[in-house]
Formats: C-alpha cells, sequence, structure tokens
C-alpha cells in the first residue's frame, strides 16, 4: 500500500447527502408539504452561504442561523430548532455511496483512515455509528470544531498534526469536491483523488493525481 493514511471528505465521497430528501422528511414531521420548489428557493439562500463558509467569510454559526430564517418566521420557530431537525432527518436517511463500505472494509489494516468534512458535528458521529462504520476512523475532523473549513490549509494542517505528522507523501486526500477536497489538499501538498461522479469537465489549475468516477474503481487502484 502506497499511503499510510487515507483521508476522505464525508458527503458525497462516503454518504449520500440527499438535502431535499431530508427536507421533506423534516417538514413533513412538521405537518408541511415541501415542494421541490421551496427547496429550489432555498438553495438560492444556501448555496451562496456555504460558498461563504468555505471563503472563511462566515461562521459555521452564522450559516445555519441564516439558510432557515425564512422558515422559522414562516412556522413561528427558531433556525436552531430547524437545523437540528434538519441534521436529525438527514441522518435517518443517511446510507452510505456504492462501494464505500467495501472500500473501507478492504483498506482497514492497510492504511489508517481518517475524515475531513466541512459538515456539520451534530450528523457526523450518529452517521457514522448508524452505518456500523465508527471503529475504521482514527480520527474524524469537522471544521465546525477546527474553526476554519476546506479548502482553507488550516484545516488539513490542523489534521496533519492529529495524525502524528506523518510524511505527506504517504498521505491521499480522496473527495468529490475539485475546489474544497483537492484544491485544499494540493495547497498542502499532499496526493489527491477526486471521485467526480458525474464526469464533470477537469478545471484548470486543479491536477488531482487520481481521477476515480467511483469507489469501485479507487478500491482498484489502491489495492493493485
Amino acid at each position: 500500500m502506497k499511503y499510510d493514511w487515507i483521508l476522505f471528505d464525508a458527503d458525497e465521497t462516503l454518504f449520500h447527502f440527499d438535502a431535499f430528501k431530508g427536507m421533506q422528511l423534516m417538514f413533513s414531521r412538521k405537518g408541511v408539504d415541501f415542494t421541490e420548489q421551496d427547496f429550489a428557493h432555498y438553495q438560492t439562500v444556501n448555496k451562496p452561504l456555504w460558498v461563504d463558509y468555505q471563503d472563511g467569510k462566515i461562521t459555521a454559526d452564522e450559516l445555519k442561523r441564516t439558510r432557515f430564517n425564512e422558515w422559522a418566521n414562516k412556522l413561528g420557530t427558531t433556525t436552531s430548532e430547524l437545523n437540528s431537525a434538519f441534521l436529525d432527518a438527514m441522518a435517518d436517511i443517511c446510507t452510505m455511496l456504492p462501494g464505500a463500505q467495501e472500500l473501507i472494509e478492504s483498506l482497514h489494516g492497510k492504511a489508517r483512515l481518517g475524515i475531513i468534512t466541512n459538515g456539520f458535528t451534530e450528523l457526523q458521529a450518529i452517521r457514522l455509528e448508524r452505518t456500523g462504520m465508527t471503529h475504521y476512523f482514527d480520527h474524524v475532523i469537522i471544521s465546525e470544531e477546527v474553526g476554519v473549513a476546506k479548502p482553507d490549509v488550516g484545516i488539513f494542517q490542523y489534521a496533519h498534526e492529529k495524525i502524528g505528522s506523518p510524511c505527506k507523501s504517504k498521505i491521499l486526500m480522496v473527495g468529490d469536491n475539485p475546489h474544497s477536497d483537492i484544491l485544499g489538499g494540493i495547497n498542502f501538498g499532499i496526493e489527491t483523488c477526486w471521485l467526480n461522479h458525474s464526469g464533470a469537465a477537469n478545471i484548470p489549475g486543479i491536477g488531482p493525481n487520481y481521477q476515480v468516477e467511483s469507489l469501485h474503481e479507487l478500491k482498484s487502484i489502491l489495492l493493485a
């Protein structure tokens, strides 16, 4: 095995993150029929917030507060209540990506594994627990707890110290987001693998060491 450590992104790398389905479940529990139009409108608020969060312009708390403002007013509740209800619903519908379990099980004992995620703390442990994955990962690094998000080099630096500062050439970062996961990893000086599900075009200036369309494909590369 070429690597001593393999660090994974969480959402859409190991776990499905179907926000629309999660919001439908959350709102149905409140007696609200949440439509695709509602979701499209929510995304006009949510997506730019995530960009600002990854750029270090707002905090995790500001993101959580702001994205549910409108609904909190509409339903006469708080943004923090809605945020928790949403993360609960996301935990309830959580499933792993095809090939994720086989990949993690086959790497177990051959390399040490960690997660670096910009997702929120509330969701991470419960998701690992429900999928039976907790014991495979030595460290779960969460941007909300570190205070900076990928692609900021600071979160990679923090993760590197956490895992005992191994030689950077022995670390691989795997993720689906070319900007936060791949560029972040490249800027920190570690090798990267872009999980490019959709076969998107290459992005100028972002050159991962590997590019795969599935975790099955990654497994055959790593265990070759």
